[in-house]
C-alpha cells in the first residue's frame, strides 16, 4: 500500500545508510582537506585499517567492522551542515583509505551490510582502544545517548591482556595555557589537580584545580579535551587515573564505552566469535542485515492478533482491524483466514529496515501477517484506516487468489474496494513490473492508479459480483 504524495515526502527523509550509495568523506591528505565519496563497505574497511590496525585476531576486527558500520548508519550525515557525512579522524571515526589491504576488504565483506540492532533500529556502537578492565557508562560521555547497552561493566578480557599503564606530568604553565585557549577558567599558576568526583567506572568526574589560594571546579571531560587538543593525546591518555599534585598516573585509553579494542583481541584469542564479541560488549543487541530486538507484546482478538511494542497505546489499532475485517468480509464474501497477523513498528526506521519497504510504503503483507509503519505516524496524515482496510483486503484475497491472478488486477481490487478511492479512465491494464519496483515512488502511484481504474472500468461493464469471482478464476476473465 503506498502512502499519499504528501506522506511520501515526509517519509523520505528517514531514509537509513541501505539508500544511499555512498559516503562522503571529509580526508586530509598532503595537499589538503578533499571530500570523496566511498561506498559503505569501502568506508567500512578504512575504518578497521585506520582503528583496528593494532589488532591480531579476525573476530575482533570482524566485530570492530560491524560496529563501525552500524556507526555509519546510525549517524550519517554527522557533518551534514558542512556538506559531507563523517570526517576521516577519530572526532568521527579514523578512517585510512590508502591502509586498505585486499584482507582488510575481506574482513569487511564477511560482515556486509551486518549492523547492530536494538528495539528494531541500530544502535549507537562507540568503541575505544582500551577500557583498562572496566567499560564506562554511555550516560557519563554522552547524557544524550545513554541505553541499556552501553552500561559500565568489568572486562576480564582486557585484564587478561595484560595492563598497560601511563604516566604524565604536566607543566604548569603549558596545562593553563591550554586550559586558557579553550576558553576554561583555571588558577594562576596551577599548583595542583585533585580528583573529587568519580563516575561508577572509577573515571574522574569533576576535578578541582588548586593554586595562588584558588580553586576551580572542572569537568574532567572537558580537562581531557583541551589538554588533548593542545598537548597531544598521548598525555591524560584516558579519565582511569590518580593524580598526585600535577602527575597522572593512569590506565586505558580512550573514553571506554562500548568495546573495547583490547578485550576484543582478547576474546578473539580464546576463540570467540565476532558476535560473540558484539554479544558481551553491546548486551542486548543483536547483529543481522535487517531490524533485530523488537520486544513484541502480543495483543489477542477474534480474529487477528496485534504485536506492538505498546500494548496500552495501540490498543485502539486491534479494535480498528477488527472492524475493518468483518467489513471486508461482508462486503465480499470471502472466508476470514485463521492466524491473521499485525505487525505495528515502533519507528519508521524499524519497519524499513525489517520489511526492506522504502520509506514511501506504509505496509508490507506477507500471507497472513501485515506489517505496519507506526500507528501515529498514519494517523497524522490520515491514513491508518485506508492502509489497514487495504492490506486485510490483501490477506483475504490471498488466502484464496487462484494461481497466476494478476498483480495489477490484485492491487487494483484492493483499491477499488475502499469506499474513498474512485477510479478513472484506463485505456490499458498496467504492467505489474511498475507495482513491483520501489525505485521511483511517482512511477508506483501512476501504477496503483491505473489500476484502480482497470478495475473499475471491468466492475462497470461486468458488475461488482462477477469480478469479485474472478479471484478465484470462477468465469471467464479477460486476462
Amino acid at each position: 500500500m503506498l502512502l499519499r504524495p504528501a506522506i511520501a515526502a515526509l517519509l523520505a527523509a528517514t531514509a537509513l545508510m541501505a539508500a544511499a550509495p555512498a559516503i562522503k568523506l571529509r580526508v586530509h591528505t598532503p595537499r589538503g582537506e578533499s571530500t570523496v565519496e566511498v561506498p559503505l563497505e569501502r568506508y567500512v574497511a578504512a575504518v578497521v585499517a585506520g582503528e583496528g590496525g593494532g589488532l591480531r585476531s579476525e573476530a575482533a576486527r570482524q566485530a570492530l567492522g560491524v560496529a563501525a558500520r552500524t556507526y555509519a548508519v546510525r549517524l550519517r550525515g554527522r557533518h551534514s551542515a558542512e556538506g559531507f557525512d563523517f570526517c576521516d579522524t577519530t572526532h568521527c571515526q579514523r578512517a585510512d583509505l590508502d591502509a586498505v589491504t585486499p584482507a582488510i576488504e575481506a574482513t569487511a565483506a564477511a560482515t556486509a551490510g551486518d549492523l547492530l540492532w536494538f528495539e528494531g533500529s541500530p544502535a549507537f556502537t562507540p568503541y575505544s582502544r582500551d577500557c583498562g578492565g572496566r567499560t564506562e557508562d554511555a550516560a557519563e560521555v554522552w547524557p544524550d545517548q545513554a541505553a541499556p547497552y552501553l552500561r559500565s561493566q568489568p572486562d576480564p578480557y582486557c585484564l587478561r591482556a595484560g595492563s598497560h599503564p601511563w604516566q604524565w606530568s604536566a607543566d604548569p604553565a603549558g596545562l593553563l595555557a591550554a586550559l586558557t585557549r579553550s576558553g576554561l577558567r583555571a588558577p594562576h599558576p596551577i599548583e595542583r589537580v585533585e580528583i573529587v568526583q568519580r563516575t561508577v567506572s572509577a573515571r574522574a568526574r569533576t576535578l578541582l584545580l588548586t593554586g595562588a589560594g584558588e580553586t576551580v571546579r572542572i569537568a574532567a571531560g572537558s580537562f581531557h579535551a583541551a589538554v588533548g587538543r593542545e598537548l597531544g593525546w598521548n598525555t591524560v591518555q584516558s579519565a582511569r587515573y590518580e593524580v598526585h599534585g600535577l602527575v597522572f598516573q593512569g590506565s586505558g585509553s580512550g573514553h571506554g564505552v562500548g568495546l573495547c579494542q583490547r578485550g576484543a583481541d582478547q576474546m578473539g584469542a580464546e576463540g570467540r566469535s565476532y558476535r560473540e564479541i558484539l554479544a558481551f560488549y553491546y548486551p542486548g543487541t543483536a547483529p543481522g542485515a535487517t531490524a533485530r530486538g523488537i520486544s513484541w507484546q502480543r495483543l489477542g482478538g477474534g480474529s487477528i492478533a496485534l504485536f506492538t511494542t505498546e500494548p496500552d497505546r495501540d490498543g485502539g489499532v486491534l479494535d480498528l482491524a477488527e472492524h475493518l475485517l468483518s467489513a471486508v468480509a461482508r462486503r465480499t464474501g470471502w472466508p476470514v483466514p485463521a492466524g491473521i497477523e499485525i505487525r505495528l513498528y515502533p519507528t519508521v526506521d524499524a519497519f524499513r529496515n525489517s520489511t526492506g519497504e522504502p520509506g514511501w510504503v506504509a505496509a508490507h503483507t506477507e500471507g497472513r501477517r501485515i506489517h505496519l509503519q507506526p500507528a501515529a505516524v498514519l494517523r497524522a496524515h490520515d491514513a491508518l484506516d485506508r492502509v489497514l482496510r487495504h492490506e486485510l483486503i490483501h490477506v483475504l484475497m490471498e488466502a484464496q487468489a487462484a494461481p497466476g491472478l494478476p498483480l495489477w488486477f490484485r492491487e487494483g481490487l484492493a483499491e477499488y474496494l475502499d469506499p474513498s478511492n474512485r477510479g478513472a479512465a484506463a485505456t490499458a491494464f498496467p504492467a505489474d513490473s511498475a507495482l513491483r519496483q520501489t525505485a521511483d515512488p511517482a512511477e508506483a502511484r501512476r501504477a496503483y492508479a491505473d489500476s484502480l481504474a482497470a478495475v473499475t472500468r471491468l466492475v462497470e461493464r461486468y458488475g461488482e459480483a462477477t469480478v469479485l469471482g474472478w479471484v478465484q478464476k470462477r468465469g471467464l476473465t479477460p486476462f
